[in-house]
This record gives structure tokens, sequence and C-alpha cells, in this order.
């Protein structure tokens, strides 16, 4: 069960574009979090996967409308799915090559970030605009849903830049900014035991950790970031501690929190997603277990499968959870015009290697 405490920042106006009235945003009570519900199963069937693994297609759903570029995804039970979403008014441009100003490689570009609900069937339920114009932290990184709020990153879409964390109210969709960092952030997971999050920079080199029962009680949370046209630097938190993804196997789209794994000695666990492009024409997928303190990895598969119009499966987000006691996998690779493929591995499958 998710740790109790107290957001302590103002909570600020959201754009909400409401498609089906009258339908909640997500079931109530609140349901817990798929993946945490059932880890200890999950981690287990997970280590019995393996290069030779069969995979079969349980359901595809293709969701309403554009989806722009998913980035994180949250699966409610397979009643509601929620999508982080970027939009891009207008386009990074590089510096040249070889050519870092202030830190970074590329112009800001601009943008705005979205929270959408879907319904089961891939109809749109609600959509809601998180940032306003002029805002140079528009792109959403992975989300995630620890049974009480939504997690999710909102950076500037380029490395070695700002960030800021915020909660979502899954019931309103109102989000609040908790933490401002001097960094990009992707992935973002919630320890619910130790209520500390695990947040991950650009191409998830780097995991930053956040004690939030420190960042609530003793410090109030950074205001917004400006927008581009001003000069003025909100003030920056720091975290716990920052350690180095020691695996370049993939860098991590989106990872979902799992929990302390007696399989593992209680480490805190969470399952993370992603692709590499490692050279030309030669580009890997893959689902790792990760230790969330260290980022170490304590067990991974590839994942070779591609969506109907040839995207790696493990490009952009997914989820997981335990369905009728079996292993289920999430993933929506596409942009714009995005399909949900839902895996299971095959029953009865001989030992994978």
């Amino acid at each position: 069960m998710a740790s109790t405490w107290t957001l302590a920042s103002l909570t600020l106006a959201t754009n909400v574009t409401v498609y089906q009235p009258g339908v909640a945003f997500i079931p109530t009570p609140l349901p817990a979090p798929g993946p945490a519900s059932n880890f200890e199963e999950i981690i287990t069937q997970f280590n019995r996967l393996g290069r030779t693994t069969v995979w079969n297609w349980i359901k595809n759903i293709t969701f309403e409308g554009d989806t722009g570029e998913p980035e994180g995804m949250v699966n409610i039970g397979e009643e509601r799915y929620i999508l982080g979403r970027g939009d891009w008014s207008e386009k990074t441009v590089s510096f040249g090559k070889n050519i870092i100003i202030n830190g970074t490689d590329r112009s800001p570009g601009a943008g705005f970030a979205h929270i959408l609900v879907y319904d089961s069937k891939g109809k749109r339920v609600a959509d809601a605009t998180l940032t306003p114009p002029g805002d140079i932290e528009y792109h959403i990184g992975g989300i995630e849903y620890d049974g009480q709020v939504l997690w999710a990153t909102l950076s500037q879409y380029r490395p070695n830049t700002t960030a800021t964390i915020i909660s979502i109210d899954p019931a309103t969709l109102e989000h609040k900014p908790i933490i401002h960092y001097q960094d990009h952030l992707g992935g973002i997971v919630h320890d619910t035991e130790a209520n500390r999050l695990m947040t991950l920079n650009w191409g998830a080199r780097n995991a930053s950790l956040w004690n939030l029962t420190a960042v609530v009680s003793n410090t109030a949370p950074s205001p917004p970031p400006p927008p581009s046209s001003s000069t003025t630097i909100p003030q920056f938190s720091t975290p716990e501690k920052v350690v180095r993804n020691p695996s370049f196997y993939v860098d991590y789209q989106d990872c979902k929190f799992l929990g302390h794994s007696r399989i593992y000695g209680s480490r805190a666990v969470a399952l993370c997603s992603g692709l590499a492009t490692l050279a030309v024409n030669v580009t890997i997928g893959g689902l790792t277990l990760v230790d969330v303190e260290t980022l170490v990895p304590l067990s991974e598969v590839p994942i070779t499968l591609t969506s109907a119009l040839g995207t790696p499966l493990t490009q952009n987000p997914f989820d997981v959870a335990l369905v009728d006691g079996r292993l289920r996998l999430y993933f929506l690779p596409d942009q714009h015009n995005s399909t949900l493929y839902v895996i299971e591995p095959e029953v009865n499958s001989p030992y994978q290697y």
C-alpha cells in the first residue's frame, strides 16, 4: 500500500478536455497499482523468460485520436489506460556537430505536455494539458501510478537542462510541482515502502533518488519553471544521491515499481523497458529488472517483436501486470496513430535461454 503523506505545493490549473461526460477518469475507490499488487509472482515469471521465449499476442487496442509522442503509460486494470503525451509546436534544433552551449547541444524548441485517459476499448475519456504556452519544460517522460497519485516528469526536450517532478490527481487530472532539478528527467518510479522516488536522466545514464518525506516535510517545492523568454532561474533541489547506470544494454524509456522483493534480499525492484541503437541499422530492445537504489540490472530479457508499422515494441511506454495468474505486458510503441499491443509468454514453454 502506498505511503500516506501530504503534498505541500499549490495545485496548478490544468486545461482538461472531456470526451465522455459523466465518465470517471479512474475507477473509484482508487485501485491498487497493478505492477506492485503481485510483484513477487511477476518477478518469478519474468525470471523464466529468455531469448527463445515464445510470445502470444493477447489483444491489440487502437487508441482514438492523435496520441502525439507517448512517453509513459499506466494500465488501470484494463479499464483505463493513462498516457503521457508530448506535442511539439517547434522542433529543437542542433547547435551543430560537437557544439555545446550552456551544457546542452540544441535549442529548447516548444510544445505541450499532456495526460490522456482512454477507456478499455481505446476511446478517449479526457485530455489534460499540463504546460502553458512558452514553458520550456514541456516534455513529459515516463509516468507512474502508486495507488494514490500519478507521478510524472516535465523536462526540457534536450539533455543536461532542467526538469520538474509533478504529482497528478488521477480523479481530477490537476497537478502539483514537487521538485525542480537541474538535469533532464524521463522515467520515474515511486518506492511506496521507503517513500522515495527514483528518476532517470536523458538516456537513463543516471538515476536520482529523492526522499519524499524529507522533501515534503522540510522544504517547500520549487516554483514552476520560467517561460523561455525569462532569464530568472528558480531554485533547484538536490537529490539524496545520484547513481550511474552500470548497464549500456538499453536506454530505459519507462519504468514501473514492483516492490521490495524477497527474491532479491528485500531490495527495491523496478521493471524498466527501453531500447538503444548500437550501430547503423542495429537497434535492440528489452526489459530489465533493476535495483532501484543502484540501477544494477538483476535480470534482463531482449524483446525483438515489432508493431504493425515496424517499430520495436519497447520504444516508448509500457506497463506490466499479472492477469489470471499470467505475466502480461503492455506496449505502445508508435507515435500519433498508436495501437496498444498486449502480449504474454507461451504457457508451459520449456526453460528459456
